[in-house]
């Protein structure tokens, strides 16, 4: 059973920073892009960032609203993905998912998601 769980949401004040983690369990053939979505009150689930796996490097895409102040990594090894959250506005308060392509085995593609973790920008 493949999972997906993220970690290190919580409350922060405006300008502020927190670091987000998602760790892929399980038993699976590849890991291929792993991306980070949000969805605020009353908005729709949105792509913040993403780390697309090529054959041979990795390519980061940020959305526009989080571009210069969001930072995605990756960790091959550990099959973890990371997003450091940098000079927080109030319009990041949302539930932060993770979001992995994964092949289960060699022939397999499916999406998974994590249970998402509230980050809350408010003075």
């Amino acid at each position: 059973q493949v999972q997906l769980v993220e970690s290190g949401g919580g409350l922060v004040q405006p300008g502020g920073s927190l670091n987000l983690s998602c760790t892929a369990s399980g038993r699976f053939f590849a890991i291929n892009t792993m991306s980070w979505y949000r969805q605020g009150p009353g908005n729709q689930r949105e792509l913040v960032a993403e780390f697309i796996t090529t054959a041979t490097d990795g390519k980061k895409n940020y959305a526009d609203s989080v571009a210069g102040r969001f930072t995605i990594t990756r960790d091959m090894v550990k099959n973890m993905l990371y997003l450091h959250l940098n000079s927080l506005k109030p319009e990041d308060t949302a539930v932060y998912y993770c979001h992995a392509q994964i092949q289960p085995t060699r022939w397999e593609y499916q999406n998974y998601w994590g249970q998402g973790t509230q980050v809350t920008v408010s003075s």
